[in-house]
């Protein structure tokens, strides 16, 4: 029980970070949660498009629309037809939000590289095993 606290602690303290960040430049923490979504995305070559990004966020067609809208207009997402389908719009993360996330989020993404270093391969792929594992948990509904 002491790993799963642990990991809540980290969690809850992750989750002010990026309220923090939303509040600091004008965003809802879904619209925090929705550049995470596409950046992950971009990460694994996945087309990132409003109906995939609602699935992520559980959101409803409206409230999708309402949070591209809003990050769209701040300047952090844009909207571009698919090449191989002029029918769909992808969605992709501006460089300038890549920029204000990583002059916030940096120092944690650096200190984590810097102490994972520290861990043999073993003890690295533990932790991974470990952090899917629990996502893979909430992703089946199980955590719920």
């Amino acid at each position: 029980m002491r790993l799963f606290h642990l990991l809540r602690e980290v969690t809850v303290e992750y989750g002010l970070r990026q309220n923090e960040f939303a509040a600091r430049h004008g965003m809802h923490p879904t619209d925090v949660r929705a550049l995470i979504c596409l950046l992950d995305a971009e990460r694994a070559g996945t087309d990132a498009t409003a109906g995939w990004l609602g699935e992520r966020l559980g959101l409803n067609s409206a409230g999708t629309t309402s949070v591209v809208d809003r990050l769209e207009r701040l300047g952090h997402v844009a909207r571009t037809r698919d090449a191989r389908d002029r029918r769909r719009v992808l969605l992709s993360v501006e460089d300038r939000a890549k920029d204000l996330g990583r002059a916030h989020f940096g120092p944690l993404v650096d200190g984590t590289v810097a102490l994972l270093e520290g861990f043999t391969e073993e003890e690295t792929a533990a932790v991974r095993r470990f952090l899917g594992g629990v996502r893979d948990l909430m992703d089946g509904g199980e955590g719920r």
